[in-house]
């Protein structure tokens, strides 16, 4: 368990130097730098995860999906907010892909994670 424990603690390292990581952090600390768009972003995140979850117990709300939908619009008219939505899905993809390698190395059935 340990040498599990050590190559994890690598593979974080090496997340933290890739190049989808350190674009991460600076269209953050870009888009952060202004409060509004700080609110906006956090708000876009709060309800992309409530229809996730919704949408998992089947109970989606229409009139949210539609709330997503204009604040993903107006976010994406802002160039710092954009590049930070698209940089946190780059790394999100990344480590998603480092997920999917590990699971399958194990066996482990993701399907009940699809959507």
């Amino acid at each position: 368990m340990n040498a599990i424990k050590e190559k994890t603690a690598e593979l974080a390292a090496l997340l933290k130097q890739s190049p989808e990581y350190e674009a991460f952090v600076s269209a953050r600390e870009r888009a952060f730098a202004d409060e509004s768009t700080r609110l906006l972003i956090g708000e876009y995140s709060k309800l992309q995860y409530r229809l996730r979850a919704a949408a998992m117990s089947g109970a989606a709300d229409e009139d949210e999906l539609i709330r997503l939908q204009k604040l993903g619009e107006l976010l994406q008219l802002n160039p710092d907010a954009s590049e930070y939505l698209f940089a946190q899905y780059r790394l999100n993809k990344l480590v998603t892909d480092v997920y999917e390698a590990v699971a399958k190395a194990v066996d482990i059935d993701l399907a009940m994670f699809e959507g």
